[in-house]
């Protein structure tokens, strides 16, 4: 289902938590909640300077959400935000079975797997990560009529998200990247829903 574009001066910055020992190993990490590495502490610091830059306003963003995992509200505090409120909205998709397996591991019983294209036993279909994002993203719209909103998650509900600003089904969500701590804006253009930018890396300053 589509949600109605509201043209606004406003714009939705999205930044993916820094790197864990599992994202650096391919593991698909959901519900578990495991703490940044060293590197994903850096990360997260230097992605805050890029979305300085990218906001350009000494005006803090008028909401910042996160997602309730230990990874990305310290992303979001070592970036240099305040965190307004912690939605479970923005968790990531809940693999299920093939939690903390490698997508290699999964095609040894499902070849072919990606979460893209295939379901995730025991963990959460498309369409209701689809309607999880949809319900975000509705609140998110309302609040851009007063200023920049912040959301701070993770690898593939954020290229969801993106997928469901422009209208896109979930399965969209494989052609938008976005490595540990990069960072996507997203924005109207003439009333209808734009990506201004995309997977801005943490060194990109």
């Amino acid at each position: 289902m589509a949600v109605e574009a509201v043209e606004t001066a406003s714009a939705v910055y999205i930044l993916r938590h820094g790197e864990t020992q599992w994202s650096n190993s391919g593991q698909h990490t959901g519900v578990t909640d495991i703490p940044l590495t060293e590197h994903g502490e850096q990360q997260a610091r230097r992605a805050g300077l890029v979305m300085s830059t990218l906001r350009g306003s000494a005006v803090p963003p008028y909401r910042v959400f996160t997602s309730p995992r230990q990874r990305a509200v310290r992303t979001a505090e070592l970036a240099g935000f305040t965190v307004d409120e912690k939605v479970e909205e923005l968790a990531e998709w809940d693999y299920g079975d093939y939690e903390g397996m490698t997508t290699d591991q999964i095609r040894q019983e499902v070849p072919g797997w990606t979460v893209w294209t295939h379901a995730s036993r025991g963990g959460e279909a498309a369409q209701q990560v689809s309607d999880r994002a949809d319900a975000l993203l509705t609140r998110v719209r309302e609040l851009l009529r007063c200023g920049d909103v912040v959301l701070v998650g993770h690898g593939h509900f954020s290229r969801v998200l993106i997928a469901r600003w422009l209208g896109l089904p979930v399965t969209s969500g494989v052609h938008f990247g976005l490595g540990p701590a990069g960072t996507a804006v997203l924005d109207h253009e003439r009333g209808e829903p734009r990506v201004n930018r995309l997977n801005v890396p943490p060194l990109d300053v």
